[in-house]
């Protein structure tokens, strides 16, 4: 469990990027920050493993301020997986996802073999273990970007807008890959994105957050699509616009749902989140 007391983040020109900021974030759960440029989300992110100290207030993981923990160590012991991959051009796919169990003292040859499997877990064929990132697709350098994060087995898994450099189809096959991972290894994600419609997606738990780190409302995706708490979340979901407000239009080829404005927004499914979830790991297999 991460948690969250009275947070101030203030940078040295009196910006405060965050303030009292307070917050459970649960464990073996994916939350999601959700907000527009400049609402803090990222620096929230950083400070989780300490790539941005706060300014005043404490954090904790499982009870330990982290205040009081080695930087270094505090990064390498968590996941980390940024916008781009962050990949290191000079490495092939395989060293850059042992980097981190090299640097924690662990055999090369014995983090290379934990690396293939890792490719096998995030579904990139070993294929290109041997090749440069500049030869990969955007959406197989993000698939090496979480390997790279897994590849210490962390109890917590952070994502800093993974997903927004790539084309719509890749984003919705990572997602995809993102929710089975969780299941699987049973991981504490904190995830950050713009996109709402990302967010109720993938999270658990979805913190939308207004400038300063102030939290606009924090729920399911099902409690804030159903109740928004004011019409600042009203208008950030899409509920005023009447992107929300879905109905059932019959066609000739069968029912769409669509919006207030009368565009198509998606058809009915008797699948649920977790069935997709077991028809994909049964398709895709596990490591």
């Amino acid at each position: 469990m991460i948690e969250f007391s009275s947070v101030t983040k203030q940078y040295p020109d009196g910006t405060r990027a965050v303030e009292d900021f307070s917050l459970v974030i649960p464990s073996r759960k994916t939350t999601v920050f959700v907000g527009s440029s400049g609402c803090g989300k990222t620096t929230i992110l950083r400070m989780i493993n300490r790539m941005v100290d706060p300014t005043s207030g404490s954090i904790t993981i499982d009870g330990d301020d982290i205040g009081g923990l080695e930087p270094v160590g505090l990064r390498r012991s968590i996941g980390y997986v940024m916008q781009n991959s962050g990949l290191l051009p000079h490495r092939k796919v395989v060293d850059n996802i042992a980097t981190v169990p090299v640097l924690k003292g662990v055999k090369k040859k014995d983090a290379r073999e934990q690396a293939l499997t890792l490719m096998d877990t995030v579904g990139l064929d070993r294929a290109f273990a041997d090749r440069y990132p500049s030869q990969l697709s955007g959406g197989q350098q993000q698939r090496v970007g979480v390997a790279r994060g897994l590849a210490v087995d962390p109890n917590i898994l952070l994502m800093d807008e993974p997903f927004g450099a790539v084309d719509p189809l890749v984003r919705s096959d990572l997602q995809e890959e993102l929710i089975r991972l969780q299941r699987d290894l049973d991981k504490t994600v904190v995830f950050v994105t713009h996109d709402i419609d990302e967010a109720f997606y993938l999270g658990h738990q979805v913190v939308i957050l207004k400038k300063g780190g102030h939290i606009a409302q924090l729920g399911t995706p099902s409690e804030i699509l159903s109740n928004p708490a004011d019409d600042f979340v009203a208008d950030f979901i899409g509920a005023n616009r009447g992107k929300r407000s879905l109905h059932l239009e019959e066609t000739p080829t069968g029912s769409i749902l669509v919006d207030d404005d009368g565009r198509p927004a998606g058809t009915l499914s008797s699948e649920s989140r977790a069935d997709r979830a077991d028809r994909l790991s049964g398709s895709r297999g596990r490591a």
